[in-house]
């Protein structure tokens, strides 16, 4: 008999009114912590940490540890079956972790990734966050393997849980594998944090991953509603006291030079133009808990290049931010996230089309004043052909109050050298209330939101209606249940001068229902999912314009690890313009109203196998005809450091127009000498614009903060039977990091 690990609650009516009833102070009251606490143990003079990862010196025998870890996953609430043993210590400089994870199977451990930030979803591994304002909001997260690799990023809570892993700050980890299992040293400098001096206590929560028992436990918050991602759940670290950041002051100069070669058409010669710069960043702590910085002759050429895609939608792709200086402090800037009304974009600066526009300076300010997070950029572009400078300016201000709720507003602006765009301004306040104790131990949240924008050309009609996003949202973020509800409105021209919008001129009502109930006694299947997708879409004058019904009708994740989805899909479309589905005149929709089925299946093999991969398969109706959908993922990982992904996306478009396939190839393969000196190469090539291109990475980490980047790439274009070189580029930078 199959049982499902289901926890009831009892609930009585009056109960039930009293939170239907409830306003802004139910919320304000019913946010607490869990117990648990853990002093730091201050050294003193004498005391020298020799950090080896191996934990002998003799002050560690001193030092209380967090211990006691329990699962979170497959048995929630039960003891690790392989526990761990956190320790803290400091100086006046540095935040120290002890931290011992034993293993009684020493040569199972799984190590497959070695350089920075890599997916650990392959790996044994163990992580952290320091909530430093002890706000349950947000946190710094940390994460290591057995064999050395760092990853972090910051963590910001809101309609579910958010970490931007792009974040790289200034730490280091040193691991030792031994007959117990393993164990690791990590040094933290408190420069690298932002925190108030004031406060005596921080939040801090830690992790485990044991990869081959798909186990994962937990310091605090094991329940699978909680978790590292949620602050709100974790225990607190005591004792730290005369600690401080040096005078705050931190210089990043850099050095670059760079070969370009490029032509416009085959039968021309290339045109070659070396290039010699400088720049860099300058950043002071105006407080402990508040960061202002200027960039001049801003660079990004150590960037990875986007992943191409191919799009068959009637709406443009959005491609992540990749560069630094604009994911500093990103997550202040985050607005409405789970709504997307984006009404600021970083993308918008410093790039047109995917190329680079020039940054001749900029400067920001983020941090925290009080209970208030604050977030100012100030960027200036150059000219760059036909493209005029201009002045971009980025304001954020989000209040904290109560225990996990928060109330924000944004500002944006946009001025074009000339007087042929006016000057384009968007402003928009959000609310998010939340609580980790609605019905005893549940998640609530509620989100609401409103931008708006002056017009973006001097002869644009409208009212600010039109040129206004509006909404709201209730989620319910728990396990085995999961539901939210979100109703929205996009003006018809609502279209932020700094933002993203890749759809205006709708209102939308989108529920969602999942059920993930973990078996209680099975020893191959450990979580079964069924999850309802309904969307509707309307025109503003409330006729239909997109609807989807979507359901999982079977997930399956096993004790392996390995996942089975099998989905089913409607689709109702009213097209209200002809839509040129390659944007080259040849397959063009005509309006009307089009109804599809269709099925899709997806595989995933476990992770932490040295071979395997993702199959995603989809047959759906496609406007006038039908799209079958082949996607797939091999991976190869030989041996630790060395990591080889092949992708391939093929479309089959049969339609009353015309019938065309379309292909995407790409290989990534790196290989990882050690956490700090890694190469990297990357080949993309597809059928639509018949563009291969290569991009060459080799990173050296001297010292945490100080990186030489050497990179190279090299585009060909397509032409019959042949590819002729369009353009390549190869470039040295080097970035220091100077701390006072």
């Amino acid at each position: 008999m199959i049982n499902f690990a289901t926890r009831k609650t009892t609930c009585p009516i009056g109960h039930i009114l009293a939170y239907l009833g409830c306003t802004l102070l139910f919320f304000s009251q019913l946010s607490a912590r869990q117990s648990g606490e853990i002093n730091a143990y201050r050294l003193s003079g004498d005391e020298q940490v020799v950090l080896d990862g191996r934990l002998e010196e003799g002050f560690w025998g001193k030092v209380g540890a967090a211990t006691a870890f329990r699962q979170q996953e497959p048995m929630e609430g039960q003891l690790a079956t392989e526990q761990t043993a956190v320790q803290v210590a400091y100086d006046e400089k540095n935040l120290y972790l002890g931290v011992r994870l034993y293993d009684s199977e020493p040569d199972q451990i799984k190590a497959f990734q070695r350089r920075r930030d890599a997916d650990l979803s392959t790996d044994d591994l163990f992580a952290f966050i320091l909530d430093t304002y002890d706000d349950q909001r947000s946190a710094f997260y940390f994460e290591i393997n057995p064999v050395g690799l760092m990853g972090d990023g910051i963590l910001r809570t809101g309609q579910g849980a958010r970490i931007n892993r792009d974040w790289n700050g200034i730490w280091r980890a040193w691991v030792s594998q031994d007959d117990k299992g393993w164990s690791a040293e990590i040094r933290i400098p408190f420069m690298t944090l932002s925190f108030d001096p004031r406060n005596d206590a921080w939040g801090i929560n830690f992790l485990r991953t044991v990869r081959r028992k798909n186990e994962t436990s937990l310091w605090m918050g094991h329940q699978r509603n909680q978790g590292i991602e949620r602050p709100q759940n974790a225990g607190k670290l005591r004792g730290l006291s005369d600690i401080n950041q040096g005078i705050g002051l931190e210089a990043i100069p850099y050095a670059i030079v760079s070969r370009n070669s490029s032509k416009e058409l085959p039968e021309t010669s290339p045109s070659q133009q070396f290039s010699y710069n400088a720049g860099g960043e300058l950043n002071y702590n105006i407080t402990p808990n508040l960061k202002a910085g200027i960039t001049v002759n801003t660079d990004f050429a150590e960037t990875e290049v986007d992943n191409r895609q191919v799009n068959l939608t009637r709406f443009p792709l959005v491609f992540p931010e990749r560069r630094d200086f604009f994911l500093q402090g990103a997550n202040v800037f985050q607005f409405a996230p789970s709504s997307n009304p984006n009404p600021y974009f970083s993308r918008r600066i410093g790039l047109e089309g995917g190329r680079p526009i020039p940054i001749k300076h900029g400067a920001r300010v983020i941090g925290r004043i009080k209970q208030t997070d604050v977030g100012f950029i100030q960027v200036r572009t150059d000219a760059a052909g036909s493209l005029p400078g201009e002045n971009f300016t980025v304001g954020r201000v989000v209040q904290n109050f109560s225990n996990e709720s928060t109330v924000g507003v944004i500002y944006t602006r946009r001025n074009t050298d000339g007087d042929s765009l006016p000057m384009r301004e968007t402003f928009g306040a959000d609310l998010n209330l939340s609580t980790s104790r609605f019905l005893g131990n549940k998640n609530l949240q509620f989100e609401s939101f409103f931008v708006g924008h002056t017009p973006n050309s001097y002869d644009e009609s409208g009212s600010l209606l039109d040129r206004s996003v509006r909404g709201l949202r209730v989620n319910f973020p728990n396990q085995p249940w999961d539901a939210h509800v979100s109703y929205r409105e996009f003006g018809v021209n609502y279209a932020p001068a700094v933002g993203f919008v890749p759809r205006n001129g709708f209102r939308r009502l989108q529920p969602t229902f999942t059920f993930n109930p973990l078996i209680d006694r099975s020893e191959g299947i450990r979580e079964l999912s069924w999850q309802y997708y309904f969307e509707y879409l309307m025109f503003m004058d409330w006729r239909p314009a997109t609807v989807n019904h979507n359901l999982r009708f079977l997930g399956i994740r096993l004790e392996s690890g390995d996942i089975f989805y099998l989905n089913v899909h409607q689709n109702y479309e009213n097209l209200d313009f002809l839509f040129d589905v390659l944007r080259d005149g040849r397959y063009l929709i005509p309006e009307g109203i089009y109804k599809n089925r269709g099925y899709s299946l997806e595989i995933q093999s476990a992770p932490f196998r040295k071979i395997g991969g993702n199959l995603r398969y989809k047959n759906m109706g496609f406007w006038t005809g039908r799209q079958a959908t082949l996607e797939a993922d091999l991976f190869l990982r030989p041996l630790a450091g060395l990591n080889l992904t092949g992708s391939y996306l093929y479309n089959q478009v049969r339609l009353e127009e015309g019938a065309f396939t379309t292909h995407l190839f790409r290989l990534i393969s790196s290989y990882d000498f050690s956490p700090w000196v890694s190469i990297n190469f990357n080949i993309q090539y597809d059928t639509i614009t018949e563009g291969l291109g290569t991009n060459s990475r080799f990173i050296w980490v001297i010292d945490p903060g100080n990186t030489l980047f050497v990179v190279h790439n090299h585009n060909w274009q397509r032409f019959g039977d042949r590819f002729d070189m369009r353009e390549n580029q190869s470039t040295v930078k080097l970035a220091y990091t100077f701390r006072f």
